[in-house]
């Protein structure tokens, strides 16, 4: 017998038509966002989303929850800042440098947290991450509260010229959909299907012969190492990177985004990251109270879905999202 419960091929077969048709619509509304949105709101929303995704991997598939997450989206926003204005790299490479940093990191505070399960494991990130923001305050290529100004956009691969908006456009949607495909692949792997089994029974997948830390560590990393492309992509669309990437707010509200949407679906953490992003926007003009409506929000989504938006509309029509 094995952990890893095996669909049959029907089922298998809905599950991607499922996941496929809605794919086109969302490849769909990105190439019509332009229309009706900013671009550069939709650019910066796609960056939320794919953080979202990454952190959605660690939380809904094996079930760790992270309040440090940010740390690796921050940091990695920091180096490739850095990368692109000091160094002069192609944003390509900055954002590689930045995704294989958070990836290191993610490899150290994954090695350190996963000795640690429940609210402990909670704890252990939210300290690493404050240790994070910190040398951020103080390193001096982060240039402290001021953070790195006037990030240059550069030309992707000598060729495509970011400081355009559609070229950039293209370049970030490609990004994410990359980056959403990645974990739907993942999650659909045989690797993903051990991460399902030690999230819903733990001691059976180790009495079965998994070497569950391994797993775990190996999702902490991927989880990382995606946040830290978001984190890399939003740096150069922005132009900037600040202490605000790094700050545990960012974490807190990547945590709403993926319970709003809906933990552990595919599409829950993007629609998570549209409604938090658009309300932080939109409702800009109410200050402060823009958190207390978010709460609000949180709360009202909560009681009325408690498996997230799209975890509900999913079971209501009997899809796979």
């Amino acid at each position: 017998m094995s952990a890893v419960a095996v669909a049959s091929p029907e089922r298998a077969h809905h599950e991607r038509r499922d996941f496929f048709i809605a794919l086109i619509l969302l490849v769909a509304l990105i190439a019509a966002a332009p229309w009706f949105a900013y671009p550069f709101f939709v650019m910066e929303m796609m960056c939320v989303a794919l953080f979202a995704c990454a952190f959605n991997l660690l939380i809904g598939y094996v079930g760790l929850l992270s309040f440090g997450h940010a740390m690796f989206f921050g940091m990695a926003s920091y180096i490739a800042a850095h990368c692109a204005k000091e160094w002069s790299f192609d944003p390509l490479a900055a954002i590689l440098c930045g995704v294989a940093v958070a990836a290191a990191m993610g490899l150290v505070s994954g090695a350190l947290a996963i000795r640690s399960k429940g609210i402990y494991f909670a704890m252990i990130t939210v300290a690493l991450s404050q240790m994070v923001f910190f040398f951020c305050v103080e390193a001096p290529f982060t240039h402290g509260e001021d953070g790195i100004q006037s990030v240059p956009q550069g030309k992707l691969l000598g060729l495509l010229d970011l400081s355009k908006p559609t070229p950039l456009y293209l370049f970030v949607a490609g990004v994410f959909l990359f980056g959403f495909l990645f974990v739907y692949r993942t999650v659909n792997s045989p690797f993903g299907e051990v991460l399902k089994a030690i999230r819903e029974n733990e001691p059976r997948a180790i009495s079965l012969g998994y070497r569950v830390p391994r797993y775990k560590l190996a999702a902490f990393v991927l989880s990382a190492a995606l946040a830290g492309l978001a984190g890399g992509t939003k740096a150069i669309v922005v132009q900037n990177a600040s202490l605000s990437d790094v700050g545990f707010q960012l974490s807190g509200e990547v945590v709403l985004m993926t319970l709003l949407g809906g933990m552990g679906t595919l599409y829950g953490p993007v629609v998570g990251a549209i409604v938090v992003v658009a309300m932080q926007n939109y409702l800009a003009q109410f200050g402060e109270w823009v958190t207390v409506i978010q709460g609000v929000v949180f709360v009202a989504c909560v009681l009325t879905f408690r498996r997230g938006v799209v975890g509900e509309i999913a079971k209501a029509a009997g899809l796979s999202l």
